[in-house]
């Protein structure tokens, strides 16, 4: 009975969560569309303006290719990343020897923003699909790094010291205590790298390729003033950044990775 009673509660809140989302951006689209005809804006478009371009480049085919060039370069740079950034960080966690010799070089870099590298980027490997890859690489690379380093330290060394008392080697150790333990902080950092990397590849496209959401925003401007479209590709952006955003933040609830949460409370 408890259960079904918590059962419910739980569906009721998710309805209401739900609910306020939606009438939450009901309101913003009412007050934007208020907001342009009250100032009669040749500029700014309405909702259904920017629907009607949304329309447009799905009649086209222009929609489907552009969000598959920009999914496809993050998907390539962040599996980079995540292929290297990954275990780095949790050797770095692991030994302190290495983490005293590279997480100084990781700090050096980290708060260089991911668009400082564009210049370079361009140059390096010319108007193509290796730039902004490789933007989205050293984007996520430092971001992956310091979170899996973090959640590794982060690991309560009871759990090391009473797994040791039962005879576990130190390989055994990491992998059946330490990694899961601190695999909700991982994730969360994967999470915060996904979006800064949706970021990015955006701004990579406005530069140094000629497709994607990034180069529709500016090709919309440059070739007609296209507003309407200009304010499609920012949608676009924003509501593929969520559901990314989203299916991450569904792994964290996995009941096998929230138990690290819930060990350290």
């Amino acid at each position: 009975m408890a259960s079904e009673d918590a059962t419910t509660r739980k569906d009721a809140g998710r309805l209401r969560d739900a609910v306020l989302a939606l009438t939450g951006t009901a309101a913003i689209i009412a007050i934007w569309h208020i907001s342009v005809i009250v100032s009669g804006s040749k500029v700014f478009p309405t909702p259904w303006a920017v629907a009607r371009g949304i329309g447009e480049l799905a009649r086209t085919g222009r929609l489907v290719s552009y969000v598959a060039d920009s999914l496809t370069r993050v998907g390539i740079g962040f599996s980079f990343a995540l292929v290297t950034g990954l275990p780095l960080g949790l050797a770095m966690g692991w030994f302190p020897r290495l983490r005293s010799a590279v997480n100084p070089v990781i700090q050096l870099l980290r708060p260089i923003s991911p668009l400082a590298w564009i210049p370079l980027a361009v140059v390096t490997f010319g108007i193509s699909n290796a730039a902004p890859i490789a933007l989205i690489f050293i984007a996520s690379f430092c971001a992956i790094v310091e979170t899996s380093m973090n959640g590794v330290k982060m690991v309560s060394q009871v759990y090391v010291l009473a797994a040791q008392n039962f005879g576990l080697s130190r390989a055994a150790v990491f992998r059946r205590i330490v990694f899961p333990a601190a695999l909700p902080q991982i994730l969360n950092g994967l999470r915060i790298a996904l979006g800064v990397s949706w970021v990015v590849v955006v701004a990579a496209e406005m530069i140094a390729v000629d497709s994607g959401l990034g180069y529709l925003i500016i090709d919309s401007r440059n070739a007609g003033k296209r507003y309407d479209l200009v304010i499609a590709g920012m949608v676009l952006i924003g509501a593929i950044g969520l559901l990314l955003d989203t299916l991450v933040s569904r792994i964290e609830r996995l009941p096998a990775v929230r138990w690290g949460f819930e060990a350290r409370t």
